[in-house]
């Protein structure tokens, strides 16, 4: 049978959870990176500098019927923090791309990139019945290429002259994936990198 197209859904974990992207997380998502212009580099347009701004966008994003938008929301402060999106979406070839993320910068290289991919990407395979799972990224931002890496997914090329940035300049994009088998041991790692973050935070404290 052929995968299943997402539907929004909120998904739990134990530092963030994933819900549908409304205008009600607004206020959150500007406090978290509004006007923070290295958080909108890589993501396409200009920074959003006023809630205004960074409204248009958000509803920009809703209208795209393309898309299936969610809100990150850091549990220990119930505050949004970032959003993501399946985007790219093809159940009948058993494949989507996770993609239009972005994070505040207070939760870089944190547990929460970690474990919102462990639940999106564990949806497609677990529940929706995908069979790959793409992510990609301008060839510039080597940031976002090495947290792809630390998923687990696989390099597999660039395209090049791909797309026209804000700026007039061409970007080359990098494409990684995971596949349905190579799931299982790349969440173990995921797992286990959560816990031993938890372990050298609680190490940390005084």
């Amino acid at each position: 049978m052929p995968a299943t197209t997402p539907l929004p859904v909120t998904l739990t974990g134990r530092h963030v959870r994933v819900e549908p992207l409304s205008p009600d997380h607004l206020d959150d998502l500007f406090a978290a990176g509004g006007g923070d212009d290295e958080v909108w580099r890589w993501q396409g347009g200009p920074t959003p500098h006023t809630p205004q701004e960074l409204g248009e966008k958000l509803t920009e994003l809703l209208a795209n019927g393309a898309y299936v938008p969610f809100a990150v929301i850091h549990r220990a402060s119930g505050r949004a923090v970032g959003w993501t999106t399946y985007m790219d979406i093809d159940a009948a070839h058993e494949r989507l791309e996770i993609g239009s993320t972005w994070y505040g910068r207070a939760h870089w290289r944190s547990a929460v990139n970690t474990e919102t991919k462990l639940l999106l990407i564990g949806h497609a395979f677990e529940e929706l019945g995908m069979g790959r799972v793409q992510l990609k990224t301008d060839h510039l931002n080597v940031r976002s290429q090495e947290a792809i890496a630390r998923l687990g997914a696989h390099r597999e090329g660039v395209l090049r002259r791909h797309r026209r940035r804000p700026d007039g300049t061409w970007r080359d994009t990098v494409y990684f994936s995971l596949l349905a088998d190579e799931w299982p041991e790349a969440k173990a790692r995921l797992e286990a990198r959560l816990v031993a973050r938890v372990e050298a935070r609680v190490e940390a404290r005084p």
